[in-house]
C-alpha cells in the first residue's frame, strides 16, 4: 500500500521560507514522477510543482508560474522523500499543499503534469499560513 506523509507546513509571516516534506512508503520515489499540488480556501486544487522520475537524484523540474523563482522541487532518493523549498513566501500562498505521485514518468506534456487526474496517490496535506 502506498502512503504519502506530508510534513512541514506552519504559519509564517510574508517574505519568510518553509520546506515541505514528503515521506513515500510502498513507492520508490526514483521511478516515478511527483508533484504538489495546494488548495486556498474556497477555490479548486492547483498544481504547484513537478519533477521527472530520476535514478540518480534531480530530475526535471516545472513550476506553476505564481511560484517560479520562489519555490525549489526536490527529491532524496535515498530518504524516498520529496521536498518542496518555499522561500519569499506570500499571503496568496496560504493553501494546504499536498503531494502526489503520478505512476509514470516523464510527463508526456504540461496538461499531463498540471492535472491533478495524473497522480494516483495523496498525501493528507499539511496547511501553510502567510500572514502580511
Amino acid at each position: 500500500q502506498v502512503q504519502l506523509v506530508e510534513s512541514g507546513g506552519g504559519l509564517v509571516q510574508a517574505g519568510d521560507s518553509l520546506r515541505l516534506s514528503c515521506a513515500a512508503s510502498g513507492r520508490t520515489f526514483r521511478t516515478y514522477a511527483a508533484g504538489w499540488f495546494r488548495q486556498a480556501p474556497g477555490k479548486e486544487r492547483e498544481f504547484v510543482a513537478a519533477i521527472d522520475a530520476s535514478f540518480w537524484g534531480g530530475g526535471r523540474a516545472f513550476y506553476a508560474d505564481s511560484v517560479k523563482g520562489r519555490f525549489t522541487i526536490s527529491r532524496d532518493n535515498a530518504k524516498n522523500t520529496l521536498y518542496l523549498q518555499m522561500n519569499s513566501l506570500k499571503p496568496e500562498d496560504t493553501a494546504v499543499y499536498y503531494c502526489a505521485s503520478a505512476p509514470l514518468s516523464p510527463y508526456p506534456n504540461r496538461r499531463s503534469r498540471n492535472a491533478a487526474g495524473t497522480y494516483d496517490y495523496w498525501g493528507q496535506g499539511t496547511r501553510v499560513t502567510v500572514s502580511s
